[in-house]
């Protein structure tokens, strides 16, 4: 690319992931990478603040496609909440592991603290709008119950799940990642399950389920 020529974000996103695949970590500075892109540095803070900041992009960017997938698909806007929400991580799921290498090489260091990470921040932001917007909070849910979900509101529940299961994915050697389908089943079962607090039977087979994956992963 000569220099002097003028790039967008897309430009940018586009070569890092190609040096984050190609050298399994991140450039050694902005100013290496803008030089190998041949614009001047000051070019690339025009985009970006820093790697970290594409690296939010990119998960931001994964979440967004997800949603864009699901609305053009006719019977989505039709389905319940719960089937809204399964839809939404088996789609999501599938982008990821159409880009394990990249997602594994940005997480894979941190993947046991997955919730104090920046770089899933902009997709945390995304994640939970969703969830308000299933209107999940509006099922009936017996007052003496409430304690029981200690203080924590359903949206923030619910990105701990995502984590939950994301964290089961990076560790699952399944073929096709077929544990993590199931796990993804089990553990929305489950969810709902205590959001209702009436069906006991999803609660415990997601326990029996854990434990044996467990066994397995160690």
């Amino acid at each position: 690319m000569k220099k002097g020529k003028k790039i967008d974000k897309q430009v940018i996103v586009s070569k890092y992931v190609d040096h984050i695949l190609t050298h399994g970590e991140r450039p050694a500075n902005v100013y290496i990478f803008s030089k190998k892109l041949g614009i001047e540095e000051q070019e690339f803070y025009e985009h970006y603040a820093s790697f970290e900041s594409i690296e939010q992009s990119i998960f931001t960017n994964f979440f967004q496609s997800t949603l864009d997938l699901l609305e053009q698909t006719e019977e989505y806007s039709m389905y319940d909440s719960k089937t809204k929400l399964v839809s939404l991580y088996f789609t999501f799921f599938e982008q990821l592991s159409a880009n394990r290498s990249l997602v594994l090489t940005l997480l894979g260091k941190d993947r046991n603290q997955l919730e104090k990470l920046k770089i899933l921040s902009g997709f945390r932001t995304l994640f939970l709008e969703y969830i308000k917007g299933l209107e999940l909070d509006t099922m009936e849910i017996p007052v003496n119950k409430l304690e029981k979900l200690k203080n924590k509101s359903i949206a923030e529940a619910s990105w701990m799940q995502m984590l939950l299961v994301l964290k089961f994915w990076m560790d699952d050697t399944s073929p096709a990642f077929e544990k993590t389908d199931l796990f993804i089943e089990k553990s929305l079962n489950a969810g709902f399950d205590v959001l209702n607090l009436f069906n006991q039977q999803n609660i415990l087979d997601l326990g029996k389920f854990i434990w044996k994956e467990k066994l397995s992963f160690n």
